[in-house]
């Protein structure tokens, strides 16, 4: 058995994967969507979990921006509170995979402390990115969670000797019973990288940002640089899941080659695409879904932020036109691009299925393996 789980999360990720035997059911969760999906979506499908006798193997944060780690945070809080009040938890969970900023952005430089400054000492700035639910926030966010998790005694990161989950380090893949997760993201460069483009933000933005004007505030931050996602490869029973949180198309390439998991000709086929960056098309090309295709193309996203963006759309249907594919796309919410999608691109002629969420339900369900 094999299925995928999508939570409802209107503009974030809420995964769950669940694997084993109809009879033993396993389950893994990743991110919890951004607020109030904790208690509108996520609680009721963990409670269901539950009171069929299972638990979670484990619990990832792809990354710590709050559209995929906020419904973590409010997990957890229900979680101490209901020990602390000797209540029936919602839900046992065995680890946590998590990478706080400080492991991977933070290190051998002073970001993570010019970041905490800029929140402290700028009020204006400070009101605008937590209106906004800025990465900048992450930054805190992602410290709660792991102070959370230990103290709860969750294992943050225990499977990892250095605590730090990247891609090219050994081991590569790790076994939860029937249900082996590759990880192709991020690597060491993408993290160097990344540093770089942080440094460069704040020397542009920092002191604008501090001097309080709340428009700088907010045009600052739609430039910020995007935190390096854990991304991985679910296999079990001969098919493939590939998560790819808020990644970038090219970070993905590169990670999934390094693990040597593309074909001689630097392709890989899956049975499902979770799309990165909610179907946004500043991180995909039309050549990466060249490169990575599928059978099933998961979107969560309701259109904030123009999420999907049509061109993100097109350039799957076209290509699985080109090569004589039949897809289908699955989304959590009809946008304006979905919808424009349809009237531009004939399903019946472009070859695909276009399916989405009922409205008010929690969430739906992919059967992968039987």
């Amino acid at each position: 058995m094999f299925k995928l789980r999508v939570v409802q999360a209107e503009y974030g990720d809420c995964l769950i994967l669940e694997f084993g035997t109809s009879s033993n059911p396993r389950y893994i969760l990743v991110d919890g969507g951004p607020p109030h999906i904790y208690k509108k979506h996520l609680r009721g499908e963990l409670g269901k979990i539950r009171d069929k006798g299972g638990k979670l193997d484990l619990a990832i944060v792809s990354h710590v921006d709050n559209d995929h780690i906020i419904g973590l945070q409010d997990l957890m809080a229900d979680l101490r509170e209901q020990r602390a009040n000797d209540l029936n938890e919602v839900v046992a969970i065995d680890g946590l995979w998590h990478n706080a900023f400080s492991q991977t952005i933070g290190t051998d430089n002073d970001i993570e402390a010019r970041i905490n400054t800029l929140l402290s000492h700028s009020g204006v700035a400070a009101h605008t990115m937590s209106a906004t639910g800025m990465v900048v926030e992450g930054v805190k966010e992602g410290n709660q969670l792991k102070l959370a998790a230990a103290t709860l005694g969750i294992p943050v990161n225990a499977e990892f000797p250095d605590g730090l989950i990247l891609a090219g380090e050994a081991p590569k893949s790790f076994a939860f019973g029937n249900l082996t997760l590759h990880i192709v993201g991020p690597t060491e460069k993408n993290l160097e990288d990344l540093k770089k483009k942080w440094l460069d933000w704040l020397e542009a933005n920092e002191d604008r940002i501090a001097s309080g004007d709340p428009y700088v505030a907010a045009m600052a931050d739609r430039s910020i640089p995007n935190l390096s996602s854990i991304m991985l490869l679910a296999e079990s029973q001969g098919k493939k899941v590939l998560l790819t949180g808020d990644g970038r198309g090219d970070h993905l390439l590169q990670g999934l080659e390094q693990a040597d998991l593309l074909d001689p000709e630097g392709n890989l086929h899956v049975d499902v695409l979770k799309l990165p960056h909610h179907g946004s098309d500043r991180n995909v090309t039309k050549k990466f879904f060249k490169s990575v295709t599928a059978d099933k193309y998961v979107i969560s996203a309701n259109g904030k932020d123009g999420n999907p963006d049509l061109a993100s759309l097109i350039w799957i249907v076209d290509t699985a036109r080109a090569q004589g594919r039949s897809i289908d796309i699955l989304v959590t919410n009809e946008t304006s691009s979905t919808q424009k999608l349809v009237e531009e691109y004939d399903p019946q002629e472009y070859g695909y299925r276009l399916k989405v969420m009922k409205k008010g339900s929690n969430s739906m369900t992919l059967k992968i393996a039987t």
